[in-house]
């Protein structure tokens, strides 16, 4: 405890002298608002393989077939920020987070109250026809019998971006305007196996930046110069309480 307490201390004492920071978020930040990971023992992954419900190869072959692994993520739009989420939040509104870039698509950030967030994998909150592009709200499709389909027939795709995709043009210049003029990346909750959001750590030490790893357990040995392992919200909370 006193070991994580002095690397506390160093990593708001960072935050402080760079003049704030920027975050990379994961799963994990969200798991503690009852959001399985992707990958862990009972996550989604577990029981639907990746490569016949996560691409969008996928998706045109069979979209009612996909669909039925969607509608079971469709169940996380019911979570709540937990204490992390928040801690994020505030040090965004007293100017210590210039921003965060979330690889989820679970809007917890937006929920919590953070304003500046990148969604680098897209999001749940709207849902696109592929055939005619017609674009509907998370609400309406609720409102429907699952699969959605557009008015033109078609099955509706959700905004997310299938392991077979590109990050949107937008996410990519965002992130990088972001990063280039941060001093430290808060890297939290994330197994840095997906690229290339995995490839921004090492990218930021690289030109100079701090790396801040928040996780249960190191994913970024040799690339993170503090690793705060324990619980998001709690070591998000105390950073936030170390920073005025």
């Amino acid at each position: 405890m006193e070991l994580l307490a002095e690397r506390l201390a160093q990593a708001a004492g960072l935050i402080r002298l760079s003049g704030g920071a920027v975050a990379l978020t994961g799963a994990g930040v969200s798991t503690e608002s009852g959001i399985p990971d992707f990958r862990s023992r009972n996550g989604l992954w577990s029981r639907f393989d990746p490569l016949e419900y996560g691409t969008l190869g996928a998706f045109r072959r069979d979209p009612c077939k996909v669909w039925a692994m969607l509608a079971e993520l469709l169940a996380i739009v019911d979570a709540q920020p937990n204490a992390g989420h928040l801690a994020m939040a505030a040090l965004e509104q007293r100017g210590w987070l210039h921003g965060i870039i979330t690889q989820n698509i679970d809007g917890l950030h937006q929920k919590a109250g953070s304003r500046n967030v990148i969604e680098f994998h897209g999001s749940l909150a709207t849902f696109s026809c592929p055939s005619c592009g017609q674009s509907c709200s998370l609400d309406m499709v609720l409102a429907r019998q699952l699969p959605p389909h557009c008015l033109c027939g078609a099955v509706l795709k959700p905004d997310v971006v299938f392991f077979d995709e590109l990050i949107p043009p937008q996410a990519l210049r965002r992130s990088g305007q972001l990063l280039a003029r941060a001093g430290v990346l808060i890297v939290a909750g994330t197994s840095c196996q997906v690229a290339p959001a995995s490839m921004l750590p090492n990218s930021f030490r690289q030109k100079g930046g701090t790396v801040i790893e928040i996780n249960l357990e190191s994913a970024l040995t040799g690339v993170a110069d503090i690793t705060l392992t324990g619980s998001f919200s709690q070591i998000m909370t105390d950073l936030a309480a170390a920073l005025p």
